[in-house]
């Protein structure tokens, strides 16, 4: 067998893995934001999420000695009277004030729990691409791209307003999702754009 040969023959392995690689590869593949439905947590009732540093008002209906004010540690817990340590980070309020009344159970009769968020830790993202300054920026819960973009001081003068994409880690996906905008639908009231509230994690990239 030739020199020639052997080399070609070297070569196919590798040359069947670049396109096997090619094939799988779909750069430009993404999600339109009126395509895009978020999963549904397991409490329905409402919508935050503690996490750690929230700070806590805890009130046990009639139960002064029991109610309280606390701020979620790092283990994502909070210390209250009675029932000494609760998780609290990953909890809505409502789903940490009906744990609260099963544990009260034993000890106050018929127990009703309300738990308000009176802190919020803000959520951290990244602005990156075509922004004047990008890197990492902290916001308010409940904020937007529009936001976002104005903590980045706005487009560069070669940005596209049509290429503003939110990367976002989800469960059951190898790769974080690619969520698609464009400024004109982001500054109507219209559709899911401008209704879309950024997560702690989330890239925001402009093309």
């Amino acid at each position: 067998m030739s020199t020639m040969t052997v080399r070609t023959a070297h070569r196919w392995p590798l040359l069947a893995t670049l396109l096997l690689l090619s094939a799988c590869y779909q750069p430009g593949r993404f999600t339109w934001v009126d395509d895009y439905r978020e999963p549904q947590v397991s409490q329905q009732d409402d919508s935050y999420v503690i996490r750690k540093g929230d700070v806590l008002n805890v009130n046990v209906w009639n139960q002064r000695d029991i109610t309280s004010r606390s701020r979620v540690r790092d283990d994502g817990r909070i210390s209250l009277p009675l029932v000494n340590d609760v998780e609290a980070a990953g909890l809505t309020p409502a789903a940490l004030a009906r744990a609260m009344e099963l544990k009260l159970k034993d000890m106050v009769a018929n127990p009703v729990v309300t738990v308000m968020v009176e802190e919020a830790q803000p959520i951290k993202i990244s602005v990156l691409g075509e922004v004047r300054n990008p890197g990492k920026k902290l916001l308010e819960y409940g904020s937007g791209l529009l936001q976002a973009l104005s903590e980045a001081s706005g487009f560069t003068d070669y940005a596209r307003d049509d290429a503003i994409y939110v990367l976002r880690k989800e469960a059951g996906y190898a790769q974080p999702l690619r969520i698609r905008f464009t400024y004109e639908a982001l500054t109507r009231s219209e559709g899911t754009a401008s209704a879309f509230r950024l997560k702690t994690g989330d890239v925001v990239v402009v093309e």
